[in-house]
């Protein structure tokens, strides 16, 4: 059986945002790995950013399930606002690339810059689809 280039590069963008969920607990948790997000100036994040890292766990949820219906795998794909919301997140991973490029922390940059290079690519390949 082969699998959709869609059904492929939702699978993708849905283990990134896996891994990046995970990263946002642990930071929300107080892992000192808060140079990777929200722009790298804390080690460990402060309490208003920890609420922000455990919030966009939610968001990726919600990023995933879109990706996943415009794909097919999971229902609604074809309608309109899935269709626009789909390219919307490429929009918002495409400017996280810049955005992510710029930061004044090294490790945001070399670690999320490639992580948003992935998931805009495939959620341009799913948009497409």
């Amino acid at each position: 059986m082969t699998l959709a280039p869609a059904a492929v590069a939702a699978v993708v963008a849905c283990l990134v945002l896996g891994a990046l969920a995970v990263l946002q607990i642990c930071v929300a948790a107080g892992a000192p790995w808060g140079r990777l997000v929200w722009g790298g100036a804390h080690r460990v994040l402060p309490r208003r950013l920890r609420i922000a890292s455990a919030a966009s766990v939610l968001l990726y949820a919600g990023f995933a399930a879109v990706l996943l219906s415009r794909a097919g795998i999971l229902p609604g794909g074809d309608s309109i606002v899935i269709r626009i919301l789909t390219w919307l997140l490429f929009a918002y991973f495409a400017v996280g690339i810049v955005m992510n490029a710029i930061s004044r922390s090294r490790a945001e940059r070399l670690t999320m810059t490639p992580v948003c290079v992935v998931l805009a690519a495939s959620t341009l390949v799913i948009a497409l689809s």
